[in-house]
């Protein structure tokens, strides 16, 4: 595999991060109806990218994964971490979450807090965060809990 390189996302990546967002969410085999129901909240915009300190993995100049951090009130959140399917696995996710990790604490922010996918749960325990809590939601009229992660940095 050609070298990783995790760079700063330009706002012209706004639709290749998308990609990777709804390739990597269809990877959990959801139900397409749910993943249709997503899009708006998986699209990354250029606005976003523009408003939120974004971080792109690129591998022969192409993306194939990122991260972003949300400021919201006076809490830092990892807002998004997604992976290409091709590429999960070989380590990529880790080194975006010790790069978000870093970058947070250059923030000066001492918790960085996650809302997980819930088969991103296992992922994040193993990189150090901790379930403080849980978001309790709905889907096409199916429960959804997902989990409320923090690491002290």
């Amino acid at each position: 595999m050609p070298p990783i390189v995790i760079v700063p996302a330009q706002t012209d990546h706004a639709d290749a991060l998308t990609k990777i967002t709804i390739a990597a969410k269809r990877y959990w085999n959801y139900p397409e109806r749910w993943i249709e129901l997503w899009l708006p909240m998986l699209a990354i915009s250029a606005e976003y990218i523009s408003a939120n300190e974004t971080w792109v993995a690129l591998t022969d100049s192409e993306p194939i994964a990122y991260y972003s951090l949300k400021q919201e009130t006076d809490e830092l959140w990892l807002d998004n971490l997604w992976v290409l399917p091709d590429y999960m696995g070989k380590g990529i996710g880790k080194e975006l979450f010790k790069h978000a990790v870093e970058r947070s604490r250059l923030r000066g922010v001492s918790v960085l807090k996650i809302e997980a996918d819930p088969n991103a749960e296992t992922f994040y325990k193993h990189m150090g965060a901790q379930k403080v809590g849980e978001h309790r939601g709905e889907v096409d009229g199916q429960p959804r809990i997902l989990p409320v992660m923090e690491i002290a940095l």
